[in-house]
């Protein structure tokens, strides 16, 4: 469809969209769905982590031995129930789980809005919940950035001490590699983070990093998409480090197209892109670069992610069910197999 508002139409909609974001803690899930929240507002668009989800508090969980990575320490049928009356635009008593102090805070009134961000570890671990979501996103980070990324956070936002993080990853990485992990094979786009080929100072002081975007092919897309990228730009105004790859990777026996952006590129290149993507989608204003000259690869990563959300969403109002679902597949098999570098 083409509308000459887009959010407009999503807004008078009664279609509830929702966008699953899966990845380990600290992964920098809510990273890559920056672009959505900020092209459409908080007024159409809210996230529910799945922490809240929880079946145990974190004593509990220690008395018990267990992680909130094990399926079992998850409330997975209240969130489908939840899910489907989302869906259909009711009000749901969401619960709240406190990282602060580990325990449970009493359920809020939590309204649908008509783009709903789901993230966590396990937003695709049963078949009811992939069919609920019409979106499926898998953020996979190198594990040196991980570490350095859930140290930092971690220390600075939840009051942990490194060794206790650090001694915390280590014992959950069994349950990741069995039940996180292998939901890659699930999603329509697989995000990489690697510390940039640049220098790790490069990521660490200024956040440049090696970003590859894996993605499922396309069934079905907007009429003359053109996410061209100027050369000129390229190759005559920038001034610092850039690197464009694509590649061809096999994620779970699904072949994926792999994209790959590492440094910084120039405010020409990514305006135009900007450009064609609100031409092209009727969505605007599309602007990330917010008074800044260059965009990171992560920037870029968000930018194209956003572009292909829009295209699936816009597919679900011209044709309902137009973003259906997979063959059913169980969570545990203990492999990854996110075929990673």
């Amino acid at each position: 469809m083409a509308s000459s508002d887009f959010k407009r139409v999503i807004a008078e909609s009664p279609y509830v969209f929702i966008i699953g974001v899966a990845g380990d803690s600290g992964s920098g899930k809510t990273t890559f769905t920056r672009a959505i929240r900020e092209i459409f507002g908080e007024e159409l668009v809210s996230t529910i982590t799945i922490d809240d989800y929880h079946r145990y508090d974190r004593r509990e969980r220690k008395v018990l031995g267990i992680t909130p990575l094990v399926p079992e320490a998850n409330r997975f049928d209240l969130l489908e129930e939840h899910l489907i009356a989302l869906k259909a635009g009711e009000t749901i008593q969401k619960p709240v789980y406190n990282h602060d102090n580990g325990m449970f805070d009493p359920p809020v009134p939590f309204n649908p809005t008509k783009i709903l961000i789901l993230e966590g570890l396990h937003p695709f671990v049963t078949k009811k919940m992939r069919d609920l979501i019409d979106f499926k996103l898998y953020v996979d980070p190198d594990p040196d950035v991980k570490r350095a990324w859930k140290i930092k956070r971690d220390v600075d936002k939840r009051g942990y001490s490194v060794d206790a993080v650090i001694q915390e990853m280590e014992d959950r990485k069994p349950d990741f590699e069995q039940y996180v992990a292998p939901q890659c094979r699930f999603a329509d786009a697989v995000i990489r983070i690697a510390f940039s080929k640049y220098g790790r100072e490069a990521s660490e002081k200024r956040n440049i990093y090696h970003v590859t975007l894996c993605q499922s092919k396309l069934d079905k897309s907007i009429r003359d998409v053109d996410l061209s990228i100027d050369l000129f730009g390229l190759l005559s105004l920038s001034q610092r480090n850039f690197m464009v790859e694509f590649t061809t990777e096999d994620i779970g026996g699904k072949a994926m197209g792999a994209l790959t952006f590492d440094g910084e590129l120039n405010e020409a290149v990514v305006k135009k892109l900007e450009k064609n993507i609100e031409i092209q989608t009727q969505v605007e204003p599309i602007d990330l670069l917010q008074n800044v000259d260059y965009l990171t690869a992560g920037d870029m990563a968000q930018l194209i992610l956003a572009w292909r959300i829009i295209n699936r969403r816009i597919f679900i109002e011209s044709a309902p069910g137009a973003a259906g679902e997979e063959e059913g597949a169980s969570i545990g098999n203990g492999a990854s197999i996110c075929g990673r570098r």
